[in-house]
């Protein structure tokens, strides 16, 4: 059977919301996929405030916040498939939200975007609240993409994700690992905006800098970076603690993002060797690189130069799936929802057990 469905992704460095609209078909037990649409629909001013500011709303506010950019993201939906031309195609719509909380220890994590108000604006049945699950399990509820890259894009060894947060897996022959290693790209834009501008395009700023070893040492230093995986990072450790921090810290802008860059590749190092020491892995492997950061030209070269040391040889494939990989696990999430088969693995978020995770909701009328 061919799935036609709408996969959508908010991250963390508030860009815009992503939409894919993917085709999924399962043959003797091999997921495919084709990504027929994307587009990434930015956030207005108005909007990149008002989510950027979620967690210090009371809880009404915040329960008004969460109805209203769901109507807001099933008018985005709705834009996306007139734009294209997917009128009666759409089979369901998968979306991830927005994080704001995400307390594991707690058992709570929280993604705005209501499932209900997206399935009314677009008569389509939707699947959302796709962590809760896995995190009232005593898992972390993060990362949540490795189902997706165990399914449909198998064939590497370590799958690196560079987005708000950078967050890496391992498709063990054993075992299928995955954890959060620092935040990444919200930090670099948030320094790039001293600067007037969005990002730091290719890198170009941060190569312009150089490392200051004590903020680099400060930065390294933090708690998380020496505990056992799995685990996970919010959204507040990058905009709260380490952009504050670097913020405070003297010196030039240039040199502040030239030692950040530094910071993610360090903590992405120390991440591959401790899984290579954990499951003993030796000779050449392949890491397979996306989100936005992977456009960042001297982060990557930076990366390629640091784990060629550990026998890694990093790949960035064609835009789309650097772009809209998020958007494509999160169609695939809904579909194995639907199906009501585990979208979650244990073994990735520390959850007591494999876990169907997403809330329905049936748009279409009967």
């Amino acid at each position: 059977m061919v799935y036609r469905v709408i996969g959508t992704m908010s991250g963390s460095s508030l860009d815009g919301l992503d939409i894919a609209f993917v085709e999924l078909q399962q043959v003797s037990g091999k997921w495919t996929y084709q990504l027929r649409q994307a587009a990434c629909y930015e956030y207005s001013k108005e909007w990149m405030e008002r989510l950027s500011r979620a967690t210090s709303l009371n809880a009404l506010d915040y329960q008004l916040l969460d109805t209203d950019y769901g109507t807001y993201c099933g008018e985005l939906i709705n834009r996306f498939i007139e734009e294209n031309g997917l009128q009666y195609q759409v089979q369901l719509i998968s979306s991830h939200g927005h994080t704001t909380f995400h307390s594991p220890a707690q058992k709570f994590t929280s993604q705005l975007g209501n499932g209900a108000a997206i399935a009314a604006s677009t008569g389509i049945n939707v699947v959302n609240n796709l962590r809760a699950m896995d995190v009232a399990l005593g898992g972390q509820g993060a990362p949540i993409v490795p189902v997706g890259e165990k399914l449909l894009l198998g064939n590497y060894l370590f799958y690196l994700n560079l987005g708000g947060i950078a967050n890496i897996s391992l498709n063990h022959e054993t075992k299928y690992v995955a954890f959060d290693i620092c935040p990444a790209n919200k930090v670099l834009n948030l320094l790039a905006k001293e600067t007037g501008n969005n990002f730091d395009n290719g890198g170009e700023i941060a190569r312009s800098g150089q490392v200051n070893k004590s903020l680099l040492q400060m930065l390294d230093d933090f708690e998380y970076y020496g505990m056992a995986y799995p685990k996970s990072l919010s959204n507040d450790f990058g905009i709260g603690v380490i952009y504050p921090l670097i913020q405070n810290h003297g010196g030039k802008l240039e040199d502040k993002l030239r030692t950040y860059v530094e910071h993610i590749c360090r903590q992405t190092a120390l991440s591959v060797e401790k899984l290579q020491e954990d499951f003993r892995i030796t000779g050449e492997q392949k890491m397979l690189v996306t989100g936005g950061g992977a456009r960042n030209t001297f982060l990557i070269e930076r990366l390629k130069e640091t784990l060629s040391f550990l026998g890694v040889e990093l790949e960035t494939p064609g835009d789309d799936l650097i772009d809209f990989k998020e958007a494509i696990v999160m169609a695939l999430i809904g579909v194995l929802r639907w199906r009501e088969e585990n979208n979650t693995f244990a073994s990735v978020t520390g959850a007591s057990r494999d876990s169907i995770g997403g809330c329905v909701w049936i748009g279409q009328e009967a």
